[in-house]
Formats: C-alpha cells, structure tokens, sequence
C-alpha cells in the first residue's frame, strides 16, 4: 500500500504538537520548515486534520496548530484516514471483465475474489491501526501473548515462498 507524501507529513506534524506544553501553538511555517517541506502543502493536511477534529487553530499573530486531543486518542489510522479519505486503498476495476473476449456479466455477480481479499486485509489493518495493536511498542500488547489462530497468505500464481508462509491476523 502506497500511502500519499501527506501522511507522513501530517504523522510528523501531529507528533511534534503533541510535545508542546499546554497551550502551546505552532504555526505551519514553523512545522514544515523543521521537516523541510512546503508549507502550502502541509497547510493542505493540516486542513484536513482540523475537518477531522485532531487538530485545533489557534487565529491571530501567535496563533498556529496545537491538538484538539490528547495524543493517546488519536490514532495512526485517524491520521490516514484525515489525509487520505476513508475511499480503500485498493480499488478494483474488474478487468477480468475486459479483453478481447470477455465473459457475459452473469458470469460476475460475485465480487472479485481478489477484491474482497484486499478489502478483508485493509479492514484488519484498519482495526490494528485503530485500537494500537503494534506488538513492537511499548504500549501495544504483551509480547508473550499467545495468537490465537494463523490466516494462510492469498495464493497468487502458485508462488512457492509466499505460499507456505503464514500471515497473523488480528
């Protein structure tokens, strides 16, 4: 999954307000000139967050962005879905209904088998992302939990390394 420029933007910048002190602002030119990006691009994002609730503006001459959350309710996936839109990342176009002969639409009244996958794995990122399900951070869940079951991996073209490789699901 490819993620857009402005979502490690908006990530960084929602990271650094979170270190301000109560009452603390920070203007956009000062957030993208410590990342050394464009400040009418990240004021885009910021935009954005704001529509969402994550971040608030504060108007006037010292005015800026400060968060309108404690950081430990906001989550990555609030962050993406701010930037990005709540549209899947995966998008299909039915091409298996393509081509020079293609088959009578009767034969597609299922969705793709392909597309429901990659709904299936965008939803269960989406709910690890959502309730902070990173083993690897400090505040995720213990390391020594046991897993309760293992998903096989999508087989694509008979790929022998992917094939045999488990996938854990959330």
């Amino acid at each position: 999954m490819k993620l857009g420029d402005g979502v490690e933007q908006a990530i960084h910048s929602v990271s650094m307000l979170s270190s301000l002190s109560e009452g603390g602002v920070l203007s956009a030119a000062a957030l993208a000139d410590f990342h050394g990006v464009s400040t009418s691009y990240l004021l885009k994002h910021l935009q954005a967050l704001s529509g969402a609730g994550i971040v608030d503006t504060v108007p006037g001459p010292k005015g800026g962005y400060r968060l309108a959350r404690k950081p430990a309710e906001i989550t990555l996936l609030d962050i993406v879905l701010a930037v990005e839109g709540p549209a899947p990342a995966f998008r299909c176009a039915e091409i298996r209904q393509r081509g020079p002969n293609p088959l009578p639409g009767r034969y597609f009244t299922k969705p793709c088998g392909i597309n429901a996958a990659m709904l299936k794995a965008e939803k269960g990122l989406s709910r690890r992302t959502r309730r902070g399900d990173d083993r690897r951070h400090p505040g995720g869940p213990q390391r020594n939990r046991r897993r309760r079951h293992r998903r096989p991996r999508l087989r694509l073209f008979g790929n022998q390394r992917t094939q045999n490789r488990p996938v854990t699901g959330p």
